[in-house]
């Protein structure tokens, strides 16, 4: 106020002060307003019942016309959205997030967990464990016209619509030993292409190693013919997920991490590009490979799997 009585503009005033211009203009509205008294007076803080209140609509009311609140919709009630941050902040509360999840109904999903789990914390002597799946559809997307590289104050840019070029499946196998994954794409999943898989397995591990596949409850992975291909190969042995617990499997870690880095945001102008884009990630991962460690044990898991089985009868 002293500076704005010399004469100085918000703006000069703002730079002398180190405050925003925002500010500057605040405290001399209340000053114009109130005088000395609208510089001593503070914002009084909220009512433990308004607390209350927000929070209990964050928790068990919907806004009229949506499906969560927003910070500015709840201020309505009365109070500033700056406010209704705060008190969110406080409670851990996000009503603007989300989260997905699936309840496993396999009957024998508590098998099949200790099973999984038990390779995981404690592989068998001679044995390697390998994640097995396949990433199927990966689509060669090009863009309908050329993006702009990020600068200072702009994120990059990509056009919103693309062109199909082609898809590609990518076998992988996750060796939980070394991090190191075997890896290669063929035009299509049946279970032709996941015995050309196995035997590529068997061609890159040592000869005297039993091999534990992880694997999901994809049809391929039990047709008569594979089940022949593994009699036939008896240091092959299969071990199933739950159904509806891909997440138990590994190499779906490594399938989000070649999504995001190499896949996602990337042109492809073919199919054949695609594949060359996926097998250099896979040749500059294996050079230097970092294992996925594995911490929770079967029990924890199964311990969660009930705690959200009773939720969700509680919902009914």
């Amino acid at each position: 106020m002293l500076l704005a009585s010399d004469g100085l503009t918000a703006e000069a005033i703002a730079s002398a002060a180190g405050k925003s211009l925002l500010t500057v203009r605040r405290w001399r509205r209340r000053y114009v307003v109130k005088g000395v008294d609208g510089l001593l007076t503070r914002v009084k803080p909220l009512a433990p019942e308004k607390i209350k209140q927000v929070v209990r609509m964050a928790l068990h009311e919907e806004p009229p016309n949506a499906t969560h609140w927003s910070t500015r919709s709840m201020a309505a009630a009365g109070i500033s959205y700056g406010s209704v941050q705060r008190i969110w902040r406080a409670h851990g509360l996000k009503p603007h997030l989300v989260k997905t999840f699936k309840v496993s109904r396999d009957k024998n999903v508590a098998a099949k967990v200790e099973d999984v789990v038990g390779l995981y914390l404690d592989a068998p002597d001679k044995a390697l464990v390998l994640c097995v799946d396949e990433k199927s559809q990966i689509q060669a997307l090009d863009r309908t016209q050329p993006g702009l590289p990020m600068k200072k104050g702009r994120a990059g840019t990509m056009t919103h619509d693309y062109k199909r070029n082609g898809t590609t499946t990518l076998f992988a196998a996750l060796n939980m030993l070394d991090g190191k994954v075997i890896g290669t794409c063929m035009p299509r999943h049946r279970h032709r292409e996941f015995v050309r898989f196995l035997k590529l397995i068997d061609q890159r591990t040592p000869t005297g190693l039993n091999l534990h596949l992880i694997v999901d409850n994809y049809a391929t992975h039990k047709t008569p013919a594979v089940n022949r291909w593994l009699k036939a190969h008896p240091r092959f042995h299969l071990h199933f997920t739950p159904t509806s617990a891909s997440w138990l499997n590994m190499v779906e870690r490594f399938f989000a991490d070649i999504t995001r880095n190499r896949i996602r945001r990337e042109a492809f102008k073919s199919v054949a590009q695609l594949i060359d884009a996926i097998m250099q990630y896979l040749e500059t991962h294996n050079a230097d490979p970092k294992p996925f460690v594995w911490i929770k044990s079967a029990a924890q898991i199964l311990e969660k799997v009930a705690r959200a089985k009773q939720t969700l009868a509680s919902q009914r």
